[in-house]
């Protein structure tokens, strides 16, 4: 059994409520781009946030996910050298 103290559930907390900030984000992003960024009902319109918008936000979430995460979450390309 892990028991975590305060600051680490927070810190846990945050962790899941961005990743799952970043889902939806990324859905909205997705449904932007496949043509549903504005629609009309009879009289009523709805915009969705602009694509900017939920590129900046994908961006800090990924940015908070990853010094959460204890690391840089993206991986890098390495290439070994023999000696």
């Amino acid at each position: 059994m892990i028991i975590l103290n305060n600051r680490q559930k927070r810190r846990t907390e945050k962790l899941i409520e961005a990743r799952e900030e970043l889902v939806l984000v990324k859905e909205a992003i997705k449904s932007i781009v496949g043509g549903a960024q504005q629609y009309s009902m009879g009289s009523r319109s709805v915009s969705k946030a602009s694509l900017n918008t939920l590129y900046k936000r994908q961006k800090e979430l990924e940015d908070i996910i990853d010094g959460l995460s204890g690391g840089s979450g993206r991986f890098k390309r390495v290439i070994p050298i023999d000696r």
